[in-house]
């Protein structure tokens, strides 16, 4: 279960980068001076920063953290 919720996670990501509705508008400015592509690509760095905290946390083999 925990392997499907992770591809549906990184699919909707990858989904969600291909923003095609920023593509021919730099308006509205996001307070006051940041275009709106910027913004959403700053918000989008975010979200992939903690979807890949989460799976190193909860996906992430335990075998691998042996010691020798």
């Amino acid at each position: 279960m925990k392997k499907i919720l992770a591809s549906l996670a990184i699919g909707a990501l990858l989904l969600l980068h291909q923003d095609w509705w920023n593509w021919t508008t730099a308006a509205p400015l996001a307070f006051g001076f940041l275009p709106v592509g910027l913004w959403y690509h700053a918000l989008f760095t975010l979200a992939a920063a903690l979807l890949m905290a989460g799976l190193v946390r909860w996906c992430w083999p335990a075998d691998l953290e042996q010691h020798e």
